[in-house]
């Protein structure tokens, strides 16, 4: 809006274009943390692997930059073809298939999953690593298929198994279809444990719903990050249901390790270094 108007009726703007292009936007550049609410340059963030240096509030990361952070470089991206379909033309707030093109639009993938073969140090590893950005990193037939074939790639190659799980459960608007996957995933684990073939999960904020009651707690070793939010329903559904005050930090990973849920909790920046220690004691069959 012109500040004032010329004799002549033109505008005269209180900012010239030269002055326009003075001004520093720092929008985007500065982010505040969920733990200590302080604001922290964007830039400083990232360096850190999305830690807060402050208070060390391990920030949400998307699943390629779990890879980067746990694969050496040069890794590869395997069993990436697959599309959810609609098998029950489901539709509530919008349709289904509309919420699959909005969420492979944003992330760029085709569903909540990316499976990787690499180096992790000395080791071989196949990776499976959720994206919780892709409809709250649910599970739906594809990232059921998707886990269970880096399961048998781990068990054919005779090479360990690394989830990253990230999620909010079964993928509902795929009905029984989205259970089911917790079966068949299970499944896949039992052969791979009979195989003595390591499989080892890491929880991150949030693991919940379906997926920790199958995969994400049947690993031979089960870690969480910091901070993390693990259980089957939510704490607010827990108590309208028992009527009762939850203790303070219930279903958060340092709660789950006193209570003997999980084996370990580890710092971000120390994830790869353990889990290279962790392969280092797990020793794999002799090749035939």
């Amino acid at each position: 809006m012109s500040w004032f108007k010329r004799e002549n009726g033109e505008s005269e703007s209180p900012v010239s274009s030269n002055d326009e292009e003075k001004i520093v936007r720092t929008e985007g550049l500065w982010i505040k943390c969920n733990g200590c609410r302080q604001t922290i340059w964007k830039a400083d963030l990232e360096v850190n692997q999305n830690v807060c240096p402050k208070c060390q509030y391990h920030f949400k990361l998307n699943a390629r930059q779990r890879l980067d952070l746990l694969l050496d470089p040069g890794y590869q991206l395997v069993d990436a073809g697959l599309r959810s379909t609609d098998p029950l033309n489901f539709s509530d707030v919008k349709p289904y298939k509309q919420r699959l093109k909005k969420a492979q639009q944003e992330t760029g993938l085709n569903d909540a999953i990316i499976n990787a073969v690499g180096q992790m140090g000395p080791h071989a590893v196949v990776v499976s690593a959720m994206e919780y950005g892709f409809i709250g990193g649910s599970m739906g037939a594809v990232v059921g298929e998707t886990i269970a074939r880096a399961v048998d790639r781990a068990r054919l190659e005779k090479k360990p198994l690394i989830v990253v799980a990230a999620s909010g459960g079964a993928r509902m608007m795929e009905g029984v279809v989205s259970l089911m996957q917790m079966a068949k995933i299970s499944t896949a684990l039992a052969q791979l444990d009979d195989a003595r073939i390591p499989y080892i999960c890491v929880l991150t904020d949030p693991t919940t719903g379906g997926v920790t009651a199958s995969f994400a707690m049947l690993g031979d070793l089960n870690i969480a990050e910091p901070g993390a939010l693990i259980g089957f329903a939510g704490p607010r559904v827990i108590e309208q249901t028992i009527r009762q005050k939850l203790p303070e930090g219930f279903q958060r990973s340092e709660f789950l390790l006193e209570k003997g849920f999980l084996d370990a909790v580890v710092h971000r920046r120390d994830m790869k270094n353990y889990l290279i220690r962790a392969l280092d004691f797990m020793r794999l069959p002799a090749s035939a």
